[in-house]
């Protein structure tokens, strides 16, 4: 009950809205401005990067979706967007992550729990490549990101984390008003992070795992893909998953790096309850 309430906090201001519904057709230029709703997600995810376990997690949360001009909170999450156009957007944006009990973990065994994670920071769009005719594109997307921890009693920051990625978008995949994404790219990470993951304090030591400082650089390379279908006009679902490497990673050396590969798969679902009347134009890029 306590990991459900949690879930339902960090979803109500985090996570909501990257599984809310799919974007309407894009022919329908016309959504509405307002919705709420209710989520519910899982997946069988790593406990940390390079972690040798993964555990079932899921969320079952309210969302809000907000069309605004600046501010957004869509399917592609909550975004300021600072500047947009076709072939550059500039927004500020958030994530998020489960946390890990280390009661459950074999590596980290008697070492404090690893918290909520929340990230924020600038995302630069470049667009490389777009058919407008067929609805897809090639980005190049830079996001730096600072990353903060919490327990519910308290926040720390974490450091930061850059994730270049080239994404490829299409809309309207296999039905009307689907979007298919996928994305490649490295992960680089400050001390301050890398310690979140793979520092062990002298006082955790113990035969196998020994003292350990992180240092900052190269944390992995990421292949990740979402799909994202309306099933009806209120109903939507999300699918996605990710493969990650770690081979050649800057703290491959520490006792809590286990595995040079982590595999991810992931579920939502989403119901709109309530739409405003009151409707927006979609912009100039049948993407936004």
């Amino acid at each position: 009950m306590r990991r459900l309430l949690r879930g339902f906090l960090l979803g109500l201001a985090l996570l909501a809205p990257g599984i809310a519904r799919a974007q309407d057709a894009a022919d329908a230029r016309l959504q509405p401005k307002f919705e709420a709703g209710i989520a519910a997600g899982g997946g069988w995810l790593p406990d940390y990067p390079a972690a040798d376990q993964n555990h079932l997690q899921g969320l079952f949360f309210p969302y809000v979706i907000y069309r605004g001009e600046i501010l957004r909170s869509d399917s592609q999450g909550v975004r300021g967007r600072f500047y947009n156009s076709e072939s550059i957007g500039l927004e500020l944006s958030l994530s998020g992550a489960f946390p890990a009990s280390s009661s459950d973990n074999d590596a980290r065994e008697g070492m404090p729990d690893l918290d909520w994670q929340g990230e924020i920071g600038p995302a630069l769009r470049l667009t490389l490549w777009q058919d407008r005719a067929v609805r897809q594109r090639l980005n190049l997307e830079l996001p730096v990101r600072a990353v903060f921890s919490t327990d519910w009693s308290s926040v720390h920051y974490r450091g930061l984390i850059a994730a270049p990625e080239l994404a490829y978008e299409r809309l309207n995949l296999f039905s009307t008003g689907a979007r298919f994404r996928i994305g490649l790219g490295p992960i680089f990470a400050t001390g301050r992070m890398m310690d979140y993951f793979y520092r062990v304090e002298p006082q955790y030591a113990r035969p196998g795992r020994p003292a350990y400082d992180a240092d900052p650089g190269y944390l992995g390379t990421r292949l990740q893909f979402s799909y994202r279908l309306p099933l009806t006009e209120r109903l939507s679902m999300v699918a996605g998953g990710r493969l990650e490497s770690f081979h050649g990673a800057t703290n491959d050396d520490s006792p809590l790096f286990r595995d040079k590969w982590n595999t991810s798969v992931a579920l939502g679902f989403a119901w709109s309850l309530y739409q405003s009347e009151s409707r927006v134009a979609s912009t100039a890029s049948p993407f936004d």
